[in-house]
């Protein structure tokens, strides 16, 4: 789904703040600040009771997600797939020793995906793609992956850079309403963002 143009343009940004703050920093994956990482972490965890499910954690970053679900349930198991190498082997040095972690290294736009519980994206489907249908295409093939509920969040607004895009709320929804059993949309958890969970084959939540 990602042309080499987007992939490219995904690369340079994420190296170029590694060089400007340091791997240890969420700057270098565009977080505007701890936070706002935080909150929107926060916001996706809720899309379930996550206890004794697998995840998996779609263009994972650093896999600091893995810490916020680790603060709020148990006896789960953790796959976190980053393409950029620089911000998968920061993920291997944090989490990589955690026996219920695993992280691989791919394009989750194009890669098979593993089976999971829940899946989950946190940022990764921001970026601006060559192809207007992105965001369906990317929102489809997450959701196909997981067995009972896909959580991700998206802006709504930003100040114009290039990289990033900015949604309407109502445009994801009515996307996502036609392929999935039950959507929620949460919203209020920050006035630039919103989380969507998509849940399927009658899982309790």
């Amino acid at each position: 789904m990602n042309s080499l143009t987007d992939s490219a343009a995904i690369f340079n940004y994420h190296r170029e703040m590694i060089t400007t703050y340091g791997r240890e920093s969420s700057f270098a994956l565009g977080w505007k600040d701890f936070e706002g990482q935080q909150i929107r972490f926060k916001a996706l965890a809720g899309v379930a009771d996550l206890t004794g499910c697998s995840i998996v954690d779609a263009g994972c970053g650093y896999g600091d997600l893995l810490v916020c679900l680790s603060a709020l349930y148990t006896g789960f198991t953790y796959t976190g797939i980053e393409q950029i190498p620089e911000l998968l082997a920061q993920a291997v040095t944090r989490y990589g020793t955690w026996p219920a972690a695993t992280f691989i290294h791919g394009n989750f736009t194009t890669a098979l995906l593993p089976a999971a519980d829940y899946v989950f994206a946190s940022g990764s489907l921001n970026y601006r793609s060559n192809d207007p249908d992105f965001i369906f295409k990317a929102i489809n093939k997450l959701y196909a992956a997981c067995n009972y509920g896909f959580a991700f969040n998206l802006l709504n607004y930003i100040v114009p850079n290039g990289l990033l895009v900015a949604y309407n709320p109502d445009q994801i929804i009515r996307h996502c309403t036609p392929i999935c059993r039950e959507v929620k949309l949460i919203q209020g958890y920050d006035p630039n963002d919103f989380t969507v969970y998509m849940y399927k084959n009658g899982r309790a939540f």
